[in-house]
């Protein structure tokens, strides 16, 4: 059931707006807009993808206003814990991680109740992500695979990603056959890895976030996950009270301006949002770091040095915390399902083939991030 929306209160209103200084940073990203229609759909080559109303489109003509507000139920509050209705008998679960990583075969995800879908928001909230093996969900109809995600929140839409012809609400991660773009890539960059919590940049941004395999390369093309909690519960009592009440901006502009220089479309105007630097989940109480060098611009409050030098901090620490990192690797089947409020991934170009790689994620927003009280470590 989609969430209602709210209307904003004349008191919040009444509050100041923050002067955000911004400055573009580095975003960049491989180009995803060179699709060959006529190979892709298997026309030329006899070698079409696996899925073709799954195919990305760019409507120009499609145009969307602001992103309303709106009240968000988080689901993974009432599950049962043990997991009753995730975990029937014969349900096989192999933990990746201590913290972070699952993988789950013997169910389906179509199959699940409520109560199984509220048991998986949890679950995912805490283990962070969870590929499902085995699955049916890419065979679903985009409508019924739509109205599943509807559950967890209200869909995001891209400003700026392909779609399915008519389904703006899914985001598609697509590298056609033949695709050899990345070469331009690494002509500038030394890394594909780009660690980011998903359009972080929104007042709403995503909760319990959902990717499906379509097609994948023989070998590559792996997604890598941090553990932001974990990252979190590593800093010292001292530094953690310290980041406590702190907030960063974070921005969509450079996202849309790298589109519009490849002359792509843009469904909304850009938006700069700021967030705690540390963050709650509803569900487990756990607090996070939600600062990501994707989309997070600089510490409201702080000069331009010190902003930067406790960003740089951070961003290290994610990026280096192999022992609270998880790695998926795509098989048939396979969906994956990670909480964008407690992780952060980069995708992995490292197949220089020309192989199809094509995903499709469908991206519940969740509620306004939130921070509670520093409770120093007993």
């Amino acid at each position: 059931m989609a969430p209602s929306a709210i209307t904003t209160t004349a008191t919040e209103e009444a509050k100041p707006r923050p002067t955000y200084k911004l400055h573009l940073g580095q975003y960049k990203e491989i180009d995803p807009y060179n699709v060959d229609r006529d190979v892709e759909t298997g026309k030329k080559g006899g070698n079409g993808a696996k899925y073709p109303h799954y195919l990305p489109t760019w409507n120009r003509e499609q145009k969307w206003g602001p992103l309303e507000p709106f009240q968000h139920y988080e689901h993974g509050k009432d599950a049962d814990t043990s997991y009753p209705n995730l975990f029937p008998e014969g349900t096989k679960v192999t933990q990746l991680t201590p913290t972070i990583g699952s993988e789950i075969s013997g169910i389906q995800l179509s199959s699940l109740s409520d109560a199984g879908k509220d048991e998986l928001a949890h679950y995912v909230a805490k283990r962070k992500v969870v590929a499902f093996r085995n699955q049916d969900f890419a065979d679903l109809s985009i409508p019924d695979a739509l109205k599943y995600g509807e559950y967890f929140g209200r869909h995001h839409i891209h400003p700026t990603s392909g779609a399915p012809e008519g389904y703006p609400e899914i985001h598609l991660v697509h590298r056609g056959e033949g695709d050899k773009g990345a070469a331009q890539f690494f002509e500038a960059r030394t890394s594909s890895v780009a660690w980011h919590s998903d359009v972080s940049y929104e007042k709403q941004p995503p909760g319990t976030t959902f990717l499906y395999i379509l097609n994948k390369p023989e070998t590559g093309g792996d997604t890598l996950f941090v553990d932001a909690v974990q990252a979190y519960n590593r800093l010292s009592p001292l530094f953690q009270e310290r980041l406590h009440g702190l907030r960063a901006t974070h921005s969509g502009i450079e996202q849309v301006n790298a589109a519009a220089a490849r002359n792509s479309i843009k469904r909304r105007e850009p938006v700069v949002n700021d967030h705690p630097i540390v963050r709650t989940h509803p569900a487990t109480g756990e607090k996070a770091l939600y600062i990501n060098p994707q989309f997070t611009r600089e510490i409201l409050g702080l000069k331009r040095e010190e902003s930067d030098a406790i960003l740089k901090f951070l961003y290290d620490h994610l990026a280096y915390g192999a022992d609270f990192q998880a790695r998926v690797k795509w098989e048939e089947g396979t969906v994956v399902i990670w909480d964008n409020r407690v992780t952060q991934h980069t995708a992995l170009v490292d197949w220089e083939d020309g192989q199809r790689r094509h995903l499709a994620r469908i991206t519940p927003q969740a509620e306004v991030p939130y921070e509670t009280p520093f409770e120093a470590r007993r």
